[in-house]
């Protein structure tokens, strides 16, 4: 596809929050001509002086659009943006609807249904990468649904990432799922072990620097292990968001009648940081959680 033909495809972007800003950036730096909204409008329009058009609504915002993305907190949110709000009503025949949100996919699986009889298309295609991915245009991008929609978007898809066709409508968001999971048991495991070692004496510092590079290495010992060596712990991903994931892994391990003990326990531990008022904390302080259960332990034990 020609650089003229991408930018003549209009694009909406519905929800600029943390991860949906930094990827309509990368939308209008590559060409594309993108109207904007989002509940809150003051972050919609520091979009502005980069070139986006602001909308007063989401119906507003999708008319006309060949391709409308949605970042939004959860299903909820995106089914009373599409259905609720009117923006499902103002999309054209033919039009492609994104969903970058991480929602349940039985949800994801309706949106996709519901649209097709209003003859739109649908993708179910979350990403993984938080904040630093979206701004780098480095996301690692699930998609489910057609594949040779997903084909035909391969200019859209490349400022923000890698995408991969994981399977039909649905599939995207179970392999979001999949990836939360590691994710949460992976921000466990290193938060774990940074209380161990330090109640061995070691620097937890120097600790992380002696392991990168081993068998020990990810992407979450790079990021977020940093994050817990100099305790900054502002989202990023909002610990309330990874454990509404976890509640729709569960739900998912119910339906599929499968145990996951390790997600089951990861789980629990986010369940009660967020009740304890942690829901808004970067999901990497979970580590302050660990640390007051051990601090507890250890004033009990004397």
């Amino acid at each position: 596809m020609t650089d003229t033909a991408t930018k003549s495809r209009n694009i909406a972007f519905l929800g600029t929050g943390l991860m949906g800003a930094p990827m309509a950036l990368r939308l209008l730096g590559a060409g594309f001509e993108v109207t904007v909204w989002n509940r809150d409008t003051t972050k919609a329009d520091v979009l502005k002086a980069d070139g986006a058009v602001v909308a007063e609504s989401a119906a507003k915002a999708v008319d006309g659009a060949d391709i409308v993305f949605t970042m939004l907190s959860d299903g909820k949110a995106v089914t009373d943006v599409l259905f609720s709000q009117g923006a499902a009503d103002a999309l054209k025949t033919g039009a492609i609807v994104i969903d970058t949100s991480s929602i349940a996919p039985p949800i994801a699986r309706e949106h996709s249904e519901t649209l097709a009889k209003r003859g739109v298309h649908h993708l179910d295609a979350p990403v993984s990468g938080g904040t630093v991915g979206a701004t780098a245009g480095t996301l690692a991008i699930m998609a489910g649904g057609d594949g040779k929609i997903v084909e035909s978007l391969a200019d859209v898809f490349a400022p923000l990432g890698r995408v991969t066709h994981v399977g039909p409508s649905g599939a995207g968001q179970i392999c979001k799922l999949a990836n939360q999971q590691i994710v949460a048991i992976t921000i466990g495991a290193v938060a774990e072990a940074m209380i161990l070692v330090e109640a061995g004496g070691a620097s937890r510092e120097k600790f992380r620097d002696a392991i990168r590079g081993g068998f020990a290495e990810s992407r979450i010992l790079e990021l977020h292990g940093k994050r817990m060596v100099d305790r900054t712990f502002q989202p990023g991903g909002p610990s309330r968001l990874q454990l509404k994931d976890l509640d729709a892994v569960a739900a998912m391990a119910e339906l599929f009648s499968l145990e996951l003990p390790l997600t089951g326990m990861v789980r629990n531990e986010f369940r009660d940081f967020v009740s304890d008022g942690g829901g808004d904390v970067d999901h990497s302080g979970l580590l302050l959680h660990l640390e007051k259960i051990n601090n507890r332990q250890t004033e009990e034990n004397r």
